[in-house]
């Protein structure tokens, strides 16, 4: 991996140098005439209870930046407030939150960066009553069985945009299941995260979202 590679690139969550920051600048939400609203209102809460019917998930994720650069893992969630990016054992760099804090740790120069949870594009996935239900607008996709809402805070435009992609399925959480999520921060970059394999309600341990820190050892988490 070129050291050279923004965070952004690397986890496709919108994570910039010094900064949390994954969409554009707040535009004017559209004018909805009454049945639509009602309808994007309730596809709005479709997509907050799919999320908050999850207490664990694993997924295989794919993400890819806007030079096309893939890359693989596998995801964990954990409610409340947990998640891990994993990207292999010959991976030099992990993304974790425990709970409070997520941590971008880079094995490569022995650097750990942290953000309150509260600043991170995750938050939509960890307290969607709090994120999508305030900030989120539905755009219309023309599929019934497919939901796409934008993500972003309009007094909060340097946090960026995200938008989830939920399809329905029966056997995911609340009859819908988050496929992917496209985030774009404060300079337009753009990197796609697709999820496939999900599985739902599986033991997992609170020593998932835990990691070695390179700044006292160079070895890589087991």
């Amino acid at each position: 991996m070129n050291k050279n590679t923004s965070f952004v690139s690397k986890l496709g969550l919108g994570l910039g140098a010094g900064a949390l920051a994954f969409g554009l600048a707040p535009m004017a939400a559209p004018a909805f005439v009454p049945a639509a609203a009602a309808q994007s209102a309730s596809e709005i809460d479709a997509v907050v209870g799919a999320l908050r019917g999850i207490s664990t998930m694993k997924a295989d994720f794919t993400q890819t930046d806007r030079q096309g650069t893939t890359l693989r893992g596998t995801m964990t969630l954990k409610r409340p407030g947990k998640i891990r990016f994993d990207y292999g054992k010959s991976a030099d760099f992990l993304v974790i939150s425990n709970g409070k804090s997520l941590y971008m740790v880079d094995y490569e120069v022995a650097q750990v960066e942290r953000w309150p949870i509260g600043n991170s594009p995750l938050g939509a996935l960890f307290d969607p009553n709090k994120d999508v239900k305030r900030f989120g607008k539905i755009v219309p996709t023309g599929n019934r069985n497919v939901i796409s809402v934008e993500v972003r805070d309009p007094k909060k435009p340097e946090f960026g945009m995200i938008t989830l992609i939920f399809t329905r399925n029966a056997s995911a959480p609340g009859g819908w299941q988050l496929t992917n999520w496209v985030a774009l921060d404060a300079q337009n970059n753009r990197t796609r995260v697709n999820l496939s394999n999900q599985r739902y309600g599986l033991a997992v341990s609170d020593s998932t979202f835990t990691f070695k820190d390179p700044r006292r050892s160079t070895r890589r988490p087991g």
